[in-house]
């Protein structure tokens, strides 16, 4: 199947009454991973305009919110005055250098994760997140460390990662090369 039949079949997905309410076979929290070839990002990324679109009008009882991991980053860090000084670390001193600095100053993985709070604070009853990009936000953000973080506080709404990369129901591989850790909780929303 090629990436726009799979795309194709995201909103009716959507549309489904068991998917908004978030319960899969045994009860267990709705997450789920739309993976695709690397290649086809900007092909994804139109798509999933054209589902906030279709979803996101004033008829509509559900509502789409994109969380795209790269801007929050760059937004909190906007918000604490560090994103300058980031950046000009990273001039004086190199990437590899800011990365920790960074991590630290987001909390990722910590009970105050800024990412996972922003995130968290901007949902509500009847939104289907979705959050991307994964790529843009790597190395700084893992995505088995968000989808492990969110799942101690988003559990009322369907959530779907669109990931650049392969998800085959336990590993998950960025840009089909970097192993990122195992994470089995999530369901593939749509076949490959």
């Amino acid at each position: 199947m090629d990436i726009y039949e799979r795309l194709d079949r995201i909103l009716p997905k959507l549309q489904e009454k068991r998917f908004r309410e978030n319960k899969g076979l045994g009860n267990e929290i709705g997450y789920y991973i739309f993976d695709y070839d690397p290649s086809d990002e900007l092909i994804v990324r139109e798509h999933i305009k054209y589902l906030k679109q279709k979803i996101n009008n004033e008829s509509s009882e559900i509502k789409i919110k994109e969380f795209d991991l790269y801007e929050i980053m760059l937004d909190v860090l906007e918000s604490k005055g560090y994103l300058n000084k980031v950046l000009d670390m990273e001039k004086q001193k190199g990437t590899e250098h800011i990365l920790n600095a960074i991590k630290k100053t987001l909390r990722l993985t910590q009970n105050n994760d800024l990412v996972v709070e922003y995130i968290r604070d901007r949902v509500e009853k009847n939104d289907i997140v979705f959050l991307t990009g994964v790529g843009k936000a790597w190395p700084i953000i893992r995505s088995h460390t968000v989808l492990n973080t969110l799942h101690s506080v988003i559990d009322e709404v369907p959530l779907i990662m669109f990931f650049p990369g392969v998800y085959d129901g336990l590993e998950l591989k960025l840009f089909d090369e970097i192993k990122d850790d195992n994470y089995y909780r999530a369901f593939k929303l749509i076949e490959r």
